[in-house]
C-alpha cells in the first residue's frame, strides 16, 4: 500500500494517467476539481504533497492546516496565488514549471500582435456580418520598422524578441533584472517610462508580484502613443482594467489584445467586450498538444523527487532549503 498521500486540487485535462504512472508505488493520488482552499482542505489536511493548477489562494492559514505537506507543486509558471514567504517559513517547498509553454506563449503574443496590426479579428467580424470593405480598418501600418516594447525580458519575452526581429521590428525591453546585452537576442534596454513612449506595441511579460500589479495604470497609458497597442499574455492584474477602459474610451491608445484579463474569466457584459479595437482570447496562450505533455509531467515529477528524497528541479522559494519539512 502506498505510504504517501498526494492531493490534486484541480485540473483541466482529460486523463490522469501521467500522474498515476509518475506516483505509482509511491503515493496514492486524490484528484479533485476545486476552486478554493475550503473545498480542497478536507482532503488535503493530511496530504504529504499538493499538486495545484488554479485553486487558491494558498495562504499561511491554508498551509497551517496541512501540517504534513512537504511540497506544493504548481503545474504552470506563475506562483502569484501562493504565499511564498509563508511556505518558506512553514518549510514547504514550492515548485513551478517555467519552460513548458515558452514557444506557445511567444507564438500567441506574435499572433495577437499581428492580429492587432492587420486588424484580423475586426475584418473577420466584418465579413461574417456580410460586408466586404477595406476602409473601415484604416489606418494600418506595416510591421517592418515598427517598435515592439517588451515589459520583462524573461524566457518568453526573449523568444518574442527573436520572432519580432524576424518580422523586421525594432525591439526594446524594460527589465530591472536584466543588463543591456546580457542575452544574445535582439533588444535594446530602456527604462519603463521611455519604453512606453517609444513603442508601437507594448507586450507584457513580467511575473505578477506586488511591484508589477497594476503597473499598466492611467500614468502608463498616458505615456503610450495614441497609435500603440497593448498586448498581454502574462497575468491579468498587471493591467489596471479600469484604467485600460478609460484609455480606450479616451483614444489614448489604439487598442489592445489580451489573453489574460482581470477579472478572469471576463464577465459578460463587460466594458472590454464588444469593442472593435479589442481582441480577447480565453487564457489560451499556454496551450498546445506538446505543451500539455510538458505541463502534465512537470509538477508530478517534482512531487516524486521530493517523496523519494531528491531535491526538486524548479524550486521557487529557494530559501526553504535550510528548513524544509522533507529534510532534503
Amino acid at each position: 500500500m502506498a505510504s504517501a498521500k498526494v492531493v490534486l486540487t484541480d485540473y483541466v485535462w482529460e486523463s490522469l494517467d501521467v500522474e498515476q504512472k509518475t506516483l505509482e508505488g509511491l503515493a496514492s493520488l486524490v484528484a479533485l476539481k476545486t476552486k478554493t482552499p475550503a473545498e480542497f482542505l478536507p482532503e488535503a489536511a493530511d496530504c504529504d504533497a499538493l499538486l495545484n493548477t488554479y485553486a487558491g489562494p494558498i495562504t499561511a492559514e491554508v498551509m497551517a492546516r496541512m501540517p504534513k505537506c512537504k511540497i506544493i507543486a504548481r503545474y504552470g509558471i506563475g506562483v502569484d496565488t501562493i504565499d511564498l514567504e509563508a511556505a518558506t517559513a512553514a518549510g514547504i517547498i514550492v515548485t513551478n514549471n517555467p519552460t513548458y509553454c515558452i514557444e506557445e506563449v511567444a507564438e500567441q503574443t506574435m499572433a495577437l500582435l499581428l492580429a492587432s496590426a492587420r486588424k484580423v479579428a475586426f475584418y473577420d467580424r466584418l465579413v461574417r456580418a456580410g460586408r466586404w470593405e477595406v476602409p473601415p480598418g484604416k489606418p494600418m501600418f506595416r510591421l517592418a520598422g515598427r517598435t515592439l516594447g517588451l515589459v520583462g525580458f524573461g524566457n518568453i519575452a526573449r523568444a518574442v524578441a527573436v520572432r519580432a526581429a524576424a518580422f523586421g521590428m525594432r525591439v526594446l525591453y524594460s527589465d530591472p533584472f536584466v543588463k543591456d546585452g546580457q542575452f544574445p537576442v535582439p533588444g535594446e534596454k530602456r527604462e519603463f517610462a521611455a519604453l512606453l513612449g517609444e513603442s508601437d506595441f507594448v507586450s507584457l511579460h513580467p511575473p505578477l508580484v506586488p511591484e508589477t500589479r497594476g503597473m499598466m495604470n492611467d500614468a502608463a497609458f498616458a505615456r503610450m502613443k495614441p497609435t500603440a497597442f497593448l498586448i498581454n499574455c502574462s497575468r491579468g492584474p498587471i493591467v489596471d482594467t479600469a484604467a485600460l477602459v478609460r484609455a480606450l474610451d479616451a483614444k489614448r491608445i489604439a487598442g489592445c489584445a489580451l489573453d489574460t484579463t482581470d477579472p478572469e474569466p471576463l464577465p459578460d457584459p463587460h466594458p472590454l467586450r464588444g469593442r472593435e479595437n479589442v481582441t480577447v482570447t480565453p487564457h489560451a496562450a499556454w496551450y498546445s498538444e506538446q505543451a500539455m505533455v510538458g505541463l502534465q509531467a512537470g509538477a508530478p515529477g517534482e512531487v516524486r523527487r521530493v517523496l523519494t528524497g531528491e531535491w526538486p528541479v524548479n524550486v521557487v522559494n529557494k530559501a526553504v532549503k535550510a528548513r524544509n519539512r522533507a529534510g532534503l
